[in-house]
């Protein structure tokens, strides 16, 4: 079935409410707020930069103008007052009489009162040269003179004001082009990073309608995205792995299963219909049995193997002995060797430890023995040993079986792992093809590696499983309650 075109959503209001347009934004505001806050403290140190200078060149007129007071009186003020008057700039001075009256100076208008408090003030002004209506704002100092007189220094503090008016522009436009370049740094990536998800989204809507060939693109940048496909890739990979190992469970459990089904039906049908003694019956109940155990027999694998691979027999796990697990297996197989006309040879290092379960890696081990056995007959009359063998490797303990048969060919090593794969398409041998399934799920929960190889001539299957420090064994004390009903020991050593 075609999947249905599904209609992308508009952009700009999808914009608005994706993380990375958000966090852009946020990034934005920081960003401004620290922007202004560096830019404000620049320019308030730089405005009081320039008004201790302005002070600075205030107390110095003033102590300079008094001196000359002092020196020359009041005429010689006066007259260095006017001069400097008229001279270009921002300085201002004013000599009054002691009840307020204008001597000489370059100042017209003040705020009342101002000449009646020393020190330092900020006022707004008019110069002679200027309407009064249009007065500016300064910095000044009143200094009493001798007699009565007050002498009034200060400095226009129109270029502070200019600077701040400057500064406070700059302010501006840098926000507003932060304000800019940020919205499209926002619309970029967010844009970006939507149309990456937007594909995402369309192919896992693939995927949902039926389309189960359908992976998420890879842009190849290695970024968050790119690991998100990577990982979400492999699982469809997996689920993709399941659904047709389903299949082809399916197909094969119809295919293997309706043969002994069919063998079963007929079997009673046949005692039904032709047995004529209670033995005849029996006999035929008795294959029936039998016929009923084997299919029991398969589902009861098959539900292993399901279990296993999901993973919930995880349970009951402990460390555990390999070299004693693998000598047991070992012994327990060598008089069926003998019977099948093979030699079988145990090749087990002591002290192997494994974390796992006890059954599963022995039921795994017996049945790699078990087609050994059935498989493993030279062809050609060669040399006729299976071998088990447990030895340690590096951080693994590998158990192997081996054997001298015809093995099986390179490119089918990878498809007898799955369930009901038999390469013996005669069935010459009993079976159903579930153990190396079944050996192959139980590697898997214990985090292992299972290897098919050639044993030139036949076949070496690998089991590796991670290795372990064996437990230390506990020596009971006098004092535990498991030794103090013992008899005391003249040695002074425990008994073991």
């Amino acid at each position: 079935m075609e999947p249905t075109p599904r209609k992308r959503p508009h952009f700009l209001p999808t914009l608005f409410r994706t993380t990375a347009f958000k966090l852009t934004a946020v990034y934005l505001l920081i960003f401004a707020l620290f922007a202004a806050f560096v830019l404000g403290y620049v320019a308030w140190n730089a405005q009081r930069l320039l008004n201790d200078q302005i002070r600075s060149t205030i107390d110095a007129e003033i102590q300079g103008l008094a001196e000359q007071a002092r020196q020359g009186g009041i005429r010689r003020l006066v007259n260095i007052v006017e001069r400097r008057s008229r001279a270009p700039g921002a300085s201002l001075y004013l000599v009054t009489t002691p009840v307020g009256e204008r001597v000489a100076g370059n100042v017209e208008a003040i705020p009342p009162g101002t000449l009646d408090k020393t020190g330092e003030s900020e006022i707004d002004y008019a110069r002679t040269s200027d309407a009064i209506d249009t007065p500016s704002h300064a910095i000044v100092r009143v200094f009493v003179l001798p007699g009565g007189f007050r002498l009034l220094v200060g400095r226009d503090v129109e270029e502070r004001e200019r600077l701040g008016t400057v500064i406070r522009r700059a302010i501006g436009w840098s926000l507003a082009l932060i304000f800019i370049l940020g919205c499209f740094a926002s619309w970029f990536v967010a844009r970006r990073v939507l149309r990456r998800i937007d594909d995402m989204s369309e192919t896992a809507h693939g995927i949902m309608e039926g389309d189960l060939k359908g992976r998420l693109a890879i842009a190849g940048t290695g970024d968050e995205l790119d690991r998100l496909a990577l990982n979400l890739n492999a699982m469809l990979d997996r689920i993709g792995e399941l659904m047709a190992g389903m299949q082809q469970v399916t197909d094969n459990i119809a295919h293997d299963l309706k043969t002994p089904l069919t063998r079963l039906r007929n079997k009673a049908e046949e005692a039904l219909r032709s047995a004529k003694s209670t033995d005849a019956l029996r006999a035929a109940l008795d294959g029936a049995i039998e016929e009923a155990d084997n299919l029991i027999r398969v589902f009861n694998a098959l539900l292993m193997i399901a279990r296993l691979e999901a993973g919930r027999i995880s349970d009951n796990m402990d460390d555990l002995d390999l070299s004693e697990i693998v000598s047991g297996v070992a012994e327990l197989y060598e008089p069926l060797a003998e019977e099948a006309g093979l030699t079988l040879v145990g090749d087990v290092a002591p002290g192997l430890h494994v974390f796992g379960n006890r059954e599963l890696i022995g039921q795994a081990l017996a049945n790699l023995v078990d087609n050994a056995l059935k498989y493993g007959r030279p062809e050609s009359g060669g040399e006729a040993v299976v071998t088990v063998a447990a030895r340690r490797m590096d951080a693994d303990i590998e158990l192997s079986v081996s054997d001298h048969g015809p093995g099986i060919p390179e490119e089918d090593r990878g498809r007898v792992l799955d369930r009901f794969v038999r390469l013996d398409a005669s069935r010459s041998q009993p079976g159903f093809g579930l153990g190396l399934s079944m050996v192959a799920g139980v590697v898997r929960l214990h985090g292992g590696q299972l290897r098919l190889e050639d044993n030139a001539p036949g076949l070496r299957t690998v089991i590796a499983l991670p290795a372990i420090a064996p437990k230390p064994v506990e020596t009971p004390t006098p004092s535990d309650p498991a030794v103090s009903t013992a008899e005391p020991n003249p040695a002074g050593v425990p008994s073991l």
